[in-house]
């Protein structure tokens, strides 16, 4: 329905917090009530948080809390709330705990459900035919499977039914329902007969129909938690407490939540920022790869910006608090992964499409079936036992195979080749991605600098350039120094002594070594302390148009050799574009590098197209924009990525990367192989197509034995093996996955 309400009037936004979702068919049926309430323009549910966003023009949240209710879920206006008064961080914590105590209760219901089905199947199909007792005994064990631990799907179709629509849990209830109700007729008509009760017994579907969804939502719980934990990490990344200098000049230690703007802080190596603000005094390098994703450390001096959630190398500053709470880059990080996963519209199954035309017609045939059967045999147990035969026939058995197999075959695939799948609403995603994104640096790069050229300009070799800049380097904790070393120890480069070493703060470093003090320092820093002729300058600008960190090696009168430090890329990176590409996937490279950089790395894999100087909010932007042309997956590592890979349709994480990426990512490349990339979509369109070729079989079945049910020429041993038939061939068309290579 959509509401007229007047242009000028701003739209407002109320979040409501509810209660008792366990499905992306929940989140579905709450925005479908709520979109009904009078002046409601749009409703997004965030099944992460269980938060929904509702924006209107005049809507009464009590009607917004009335049709949630309705609805069969519990709901209140944020802020109404008995967690209301939590910081960001307890609410986090406050919801992971929730989900993990959800996926607990889902775990242990599906264990004692399936400890039940077990034996029910196992003498189902081996023991026929079987004594009155036994077949009493199956009833015992299935009952309350069906109608406790599947109680949701009864109360979910009670729901549904208020609504005038059905779904997945409406064929469900009617099918275990029918199945446990033919069953129980069979043991009271033919109570005399072992043979003839048998053959009219069907406790094991019923039974094995829902310990195969609740599997289904016991994943579906188990990816919330995992939502949530990333939403929490992120949050725990910023500081408890910070030292404010007070007007006297003296310290205190104070929590997080007293800053306030305009608070003089202090930073100590070591230390994580904990506002965004800007520095007033000292100099330090901070680590900002959870913004940039860049490993060099960025200096800081008086006037630069920081950020919270950055961590202080060795220098210490003080820095004026400009952005405090909700309002630091940190925070924003964590609502736009938030607000992301909400976005995301829930996996469209295909089973529900086709529940809500499918259970109208069964429901109107087996009607349909007992009335003409009791006015033409003029029999109502003939007419009872044929209509109940048609919603036996009816059950979604293999239906409810269809899925599941296919997804733990092609997941389990995944995981032999290194391609970890959060649930199945990714690897349905995955299939349908048309744009890939990529980071740079740890992505498509080996996320750390290495030591690639030495070009000496005097009378030294190589092997002694590398021996001084080595010993020089040896004593300083930065990134570029720890390449320099290494690649000293991977040569087998002896080092020498070093005495007076002193660090230039943001030019380089200098230290006395063989009794001649040496500097490694930065082409600008070395124009400073001697001269640097043409030619030093035309081979620093080739090394800088290649993306590559310069350094120049000098004794403060002479030029000795430049060496140049870069992220190199990974060996397999090229392979895996080109293995995009054949995909027909469109490839674009997503970085907080400058344009030069990210152009030669770009052109060194053959990527599509480059994004250069990108914040985390530009990658989600860049994400937002790209899905109007079509699906769009996110590949990142790092903390930067948590809010692109959250907003993509698919996002995918690096293995080597931060835990919130791989916990924000749809899914995770345990092996840091780039390829895997494109052998994961693969896998996804085969396992898509695996599903629809199961969705087809089991619709089949269903079309062909209605009929016959219906014209009771359908004995229940031929439905039997009919619908074994129907199981094992989806079974079996699911096991071809495993071949996937």
């Amino acid at each position: 329905m959509e509401h007229q309400h007047s242009d000028h009037t701003a739209p407002k936004t109320t979040q409501i917090q509810i209660g008792g979702m366990t499905c992306a068919s929940c989140v579905a049926r709450v925005e479908k009530s709520v979109s009904k309430v009078e002046g409601v323009d749009e409703v997004a549910v965030n099944f992460a948080n269980s938060v929904g966003t509702v924006t209107h023009h005049g809507a009464n949240p009590d009607d917004m809390i009335k049709a949630i209710e309705s609805a069969g879920y519990s709901a209140s206006v944020k802020g109404d709330d008995i967690h209301s008064h939590h910081t960001q961080d307890e609410h986090a914590a406050h919801m992971a705990a929730e989900s993990a105590e959800q996926m607990r209760s889902s775990k242990w219901e599906l264990i004692w459900a399936a400890f039940l089905t077990v034996p029910t199947i196992l003498i189902s199909m081996a023991w026929h035919p079987r004594p009155v007792w036994v077949n009493w005994t199956l009833f015992a064990l299935a009952t309350p499977v069906i109608f406790y631990a599947g109680r949701q799907f009864f109360r979910n179709t009670w729901n549904a039914a208020k609504h005038f629509t059905t779904t997945m849990d409406t064929l469900i209830a009617v099918g275990t329902t029918a199945a446990w109700t033919y069953s129980l007729y069979g043991l009271v008509v033919f109570s005399s007969s072992s043979h003839m009760q048998s053959e009219h017994i069907y406790f094991e579907v019923g039974a094995g129909i829902v310990v195969l969804v609740l599997l289904g939502r016991y994943l579906e719980s188990k990816a919330k938690t995992r939502m949530s934990s990333a939403i929490q990490k992120l949050m725990g990344l910023a500081p408890k407490t910070a030292t404010r200098i007070q007007a006297d000049g003296s310290e205190e230690t104070v929590d997080i939540q007293l800053v306030a703007i305009g608070d003089i802080l202090k930073l100590k190596p070591g230390e994580k920022v904990a506002v965004d603000g800007t520095t007033i005094s000292g100099s330090t390098y901070i680590d900002e790869s959870m913004l940039t994703g860049e490993p060099l450390p960025v200096e800081k001096t008086q006037g630069a910006g920081v950020t919270a959630g950055t961590v202080n190398q060795s220098g210490s500053i003080n820095y004026r608090a400009e952005k405090v709470g909700s309002d630091t880059m940190l925070a924003q990080i964590v609502k736009m992964v938030e607000r992301a996963q909400g976005s995301k519209a829930p996996m469209q199954r295909m089973v529900d499409k086709v529940s809500s035309i499918f259970v109208p017609v069964v429901l109107g045939l087996a009607v349909l079936t007992g009335v003409l059967t009791f006015f033409i045999v003029g029999s109502p147990d003939q007419a009872i036992l044929r209509a109940v035969a048609v919603l036996v026939i009816a059950c979604p058995c293999a239906l409810g195979l269809a899925t599941p197999t296919a997804l733990m075959v092609g997941t389990g695939r995944g995981a032999e080749l290194g391609i970890l799948v959060k649930d199945g609403e990714a690897l349905e995603r995955a299939g349908s991605v048309q744009i890939v994104l990529l980071d740079k640096t740890g992505t498509i790069t080996k996320g750390k600098p290495e030591l690639t050229d030495i070009s000496v300009l005097s009378e030294l070799t190589r092997s002694e350039v590398l021996s001084i800049a080595a010993s020089l380097e040896s004593n300083s904790e930065h990134p570029v120094a720890k390449a320099v070393v290494v690649a000293a120890e991977n040569e087998g480069i002896v080092f020498k002594q070093s005495e007076g070493f002193e660090s230039l703060q943001g030019k380089g470093v200098k230290a006395t070594v063989d009794q001649v003090i040496w500097f490694l320092t930065s082409p600008n820093a070395t124009s400073e302390l001697t001269s640097v002729n043409s030619e030093i300058g035309d081979l620093v600008l080739d090394f800088q148009k290649q993306g590559k960190t310069t350094f120049v090696l000098h004794d403060g009168s002479k030029v000795h050799a430049l060496l140049a430090v870069a992220d190199v890329v990974d060996p397999n990176s090229k392979e895996a574009i080109k293995d995009l590409h054949e995909l027909g996937i469109c490839t674009v490279m997503v970085t907080g590098d400058n344009k030069a950089t990210a152009r030669v790395i770009a052109h060194q894999v053959d990527i599509d197209d480059v994004e250069a100087d990108v914040l985390p909010d530009g990658k989600a932007a860049i994400v937002l924009k790209s899905q109007e042309t079509g699906p769009v997956a996110m590949v990142g590592d790092g903390i930067n990525d948590a809010p692109a890979l959250a907003q993509a349709d698919l996002g995918i994480a690096m293995g080597h990367g931060t835990d919130i990426a791989m916990e924000t990512a749809g899914i995770t490349i345990l092996r840091s192989d780039l390829r895997a990339v494109a052998k994961s979509i693969g896998l996804s369109r085969a396992t898509m197509s695996t599903i629809k070729w199961n969705l087809f079989w089991a619709f089949i079945y269903n079309t062909l034995m209605i009929p016959l049910a219906a014209f009771g020429l359908l004995s229940p041993m031929l439905a039997a093996g009919a619908m074994a038939f129907s199981s094992i061939s989806v079974i079996l068309n699911s096991l071809r996955l495993k071949k996937f290579v």
